[in-house]
């Protein structure tokens, strides 16, 4: 026992001398003391893969339980189209703004004071949307929620903070691979967090997707500030970037690299557009009754959500290496926008009655849900199959040194599709549920056919005489 009491007492020493204004360690003299060891393991915090993995996990969860709810919240508190648009698109215009803001912010005063910022404003969020849930006066509980997901949005900075944080700890050659674990927190986000809300609908009510959201955030929080180390060097300088509009125009002079930006800018509105509608267009033509009780529609909803999130995550995990390899970049893309494009043209117009139970599928009555699912499925397999062969190629386009910005003009694209798709097909449904489907499904088929050819084409090469010019000495 002395034995061990002196090695806890020579650690002791040594943190202190570490951390010279932790003087109430010194007064710790029992090993056995529960606050002290938390004391001495909060204090040896690193840098790690793995906890901003976690982090970003448990916070795209929080996020995929609300997504799916907030266009039938708005509804049954008697929104109309422009206020649902407003709505779904206050989040990403409230981090289109001030996600370069978080970001600039942590290349000065680090990452981890960021990243429990925006955790603790996303938590706050999530309380407010779960209070604004269950109020009964219409006008206040709309507000409330457009408040609470401007509020998330603006606290939305997280996601491009914790890629900075992998860049920070990942040696150049590894970081692709380590990026990639961004992309499947945000696969396992929108497949649990759907299912989370739908406990939280069944066991607490309206309100209680939102209060679990706030917790989990707020786990998330505690997490962070006791686990997650410092990744970023204090001696190290923020590099110099080309003012954004600059960095847009050079970006899109270059001619293959601005058409991959506009698929997927026009694949990310689509699909923004598909996700804010998704819901009315699930309550008017299956009758669920949404005015009345937005608990039954919101269920099935759900489980349409989880249901795209298993198929998405299946082509991601591995189906796309395969058809990347057998088709090559340009033909998948052109595959994938067609694919997204005739499932738009389907879903408005395949009607039923009655909720989702996966048990009257194979019963006369639930034919209609298995042509919606089958539909669903196709979109799923669309919308997975654009993203990375249109990235894949992007890079291949792009020097070394531009990677980054590059991906910045087409990341900040996808936001501003986000911003528009709502606005454009709340307001549009309204007025005739089947037309946002109908000019997204049109608008997707033709780009698909009319880019793939572009693509396909071999990239320019120097003639011979320009080679040799190049090649010949100049003149003394």
């Amino acid at each position: 026992m002395q034995t061990i009491t002196a090695l806890f007492k020579h650690r002791l020493a040594r943190l202190t001398d570490c951390h010279p204004h932790i003087d109430s360690l010194r007064a710790i003299s029992d090993p056995t003391s529960a606050a002290a060891l938390f004391l001495l393991r909060s204090m040896n915090r690193r840098p790690s893969v793995f906890i901003i993995f976690l982090t970003v996990f448990i916070d795209l969860i929080g996020f995929g339980m609300v997504v799916p709810l907030v266009p039938i919240y708005s509804k049954h508190y008697e929104a109309g189209g422009w206020m649902i648009g407003i709505i779904g698109a206050s989040f990403s215009a409230m981090q289109f703004i001030f996600a370069p803001i978080w970001g600039r912010l942590s290349d000065r005063f680090g990452r981890r004071p960021i990243l429990l910022i925006s955790t603790a404003g996303a938590a706050a969020s999530y309380a407010m949307f779960a209070v604004a849930s269950g109020m009964e006066h219409h006008a206040t509980a709309l507000w409330g929620i457009l408040i609470a997901r401007s509020v998330a949005g603006l606290c939305g900075g997280n996601i491009a903070v914790a890629q900075a944080y992998i860049a920070d700890i990942t040696p150049p050659a590894d970081r692709s691979r380590k990026m990639g674990l961004i992309g499947m927190a945000f696969g396992l986000g929108f497949i649990f967090g759907p299912v989370i809300s739908w406990i939280g609908l069944r066991h607490f009510g309206s309100s209680g997707p939102g209060w679990l959201a706030a917790g989990l955030c707020a786990l998330n929080f505690v997490l962070t500030f006791f686990i997650l180390g410092e990744s970023r060097n204090r001696d190290a300088q923020p590099r110099k970037v080309r003012p954004h509009v600059s960095q847009w125009m050079h970006t899109l002079a270059q001619p293959r690299i601005a058409l991959l930006i506009g698929i997927f800018f026009l694949a990310t509105f689509c699909f923004s557009c598909f996700e804010i509608t998704l819901p009315l267009l699930i309550n008017d033509n299956f009758q669920l009754g949404l005015t009345d009780d937005q608990i039954r529609p919101a269920s099935t909803v759900i489980s349409l959500f989880v249901f795209c999130g298993l198929i998405g995550a299946f082509v991601q995990g591995g189906a796309i290496g395969k058809l990347v390899k057998a088709m090559g970049e340009p033909r998948l893309i052109a595959l994938s926008l067609v694919l997204t494009g005739a499932s738009f043209l389907l879903l408005p117009f395949i009607k039923g009655n009655g909720q989702l139970f996966w048990s009257r599928l194979f019963q006369p009555d639930g034919l209609p849900w298995l042509y919606m699912l089958g539909a669903l499925a196709l979109l799923a397999i669309g919308t997975n199959l654009t993203r990375p062969p249109v990235f894949g190629l992007l890079s291949n386009l792009t020097p070394a040194d531009e990677q980054g910005a590059t991906i910045g003009v087409a990341q900040s694209a996808g936001s501003l599709a986000r911003i528009v798709g709502p606005l454009f097909a709340a307001p549009l449904y309204e007025h005739s549920a089947s037309l946002p489907y109908v000019i997204c499904g049109i608008l997707a088929i033709l780009t698909g056919l009319i880019a793939a050819p572009y693509l396909l084409r071999p990239l320019a090469q120097p003639s011979k005489s320009a080679a040799s010019q190049v090649s010949k000495p100049a003149p003394q």
